[in-house]
């Protein structure tokens, strides 16, 4: 499976320990992360990520497109709702996107837990049969 994973800036801090508690279940999948957070990511954890431009430069963006062209399965979104962000429109986008396109979209660590453990089980292969 193909597992986009964003993380707004007050929560890269988390997307990192939340990738070290998972790391079991993420290494047997694809990972793509905008730039920043995968660099981050690969840090803590020597998985390999795909890594887009950086969120503000555009990688939202590029996320965004491979989401429409089907080609992730899974999204993690770690946002902090509280800071508006000036590529806001972006991350509707992506939201937006992902309702489209029948993408499980967690934008927050509790949701995130719960999808990333449903991805374990085998529960989202489904997603293989909707390609």
């Amino acid at each position: 499976m193909n597992v986009g994973l964003v993380a707004h800036d007050s929560k890269k801090k988390l997307m990192q320990n939340f990738c070290i508690a998972y790391r079991g279940v993420l290494s047997k999948h694809m990972l793509y992360a905008t730039g920043t957070t995968g660099r981050l990511i690969e840090e803590v954890t020597n998985l390999n990520v795909h890594k887009y431009l950086a969120g503000h430069l555009g990688g939202e963006q590029q996320l965004g497109s491979q989401i429409e062209h089907n080609e992730i399965d899974l999204v993690i979104f770690l946002r902090d709702p509280l800071s508006p962000k000036i590529h806001e429109p972006d991350v509707v986008n992506i939201m937006s996107t992902c309702d489209m396109h029948n993408i499980p979209l967690a934008t927050n660590l509790a949701t995130a837990e719960l999808l990333i453990k449903s991805l374990e089980r085998g529960d989202l292969e489904w997603r293989e049969m909707y390609k």
